[in-house]
């Protein structure tokens, strides 16, 4: 690889692990995960994830209302730091669709910068 590519893999490294850094979470109004930043184009700059479904997925989720539904008629959370239980039951439906097959990958789409992007995920402040 160039030492131009290599600056740039570990650049997007370090902008993951501080996105993902653990932080002490106020009470969350809504849910986390949000239709944000979900475009269908190509370029040379664009990054993407080989489950690109997910984001049109996500965005039928987000329209029909299917969040709220779910914040309404499940309740095992007490307080929301900072996830609701939609965003939860999101991660999970959403492992399956990305071919997962144990709880342990959700880790792959989280630690995916292209994902953390589209789903509207906070950066740390």
């Amino acid at each position: 690889m160039k030492h131009t590519t290599h600056q740039e893999l570990a650049r997007r490294k370090r902008r993951i692990e501080k996105r993902l850094a653990r932080q002490r979470w106020k009470n969350q109004p809504r849910p986390m995960l949000k239709a944000r930043n979900i475009l269908y184009e190509l370029s040379d700059r664009d990054s993407a994830v080989t489950c690109g479904g997910i984001g049109a997925i996500h965005l039928m989720v987000q329209h029909i209302g299917l969040p709220e539904v779910i914040d309404q008629n499940v309740h095992v959370l007490k307080r929301h730091l900072p996830y609701h239980e939609s965003d939860r039951v999101l991660a999970l439906a959403y492992n399956i669709l990305a071919d997962g097959t144990c709880l342990e990958d959700p880790e792959r789409l989280r630690t995916n910068e292209a994902i953390l992007d589209a789903d509207g995920t906070i950066a740390p402040t």
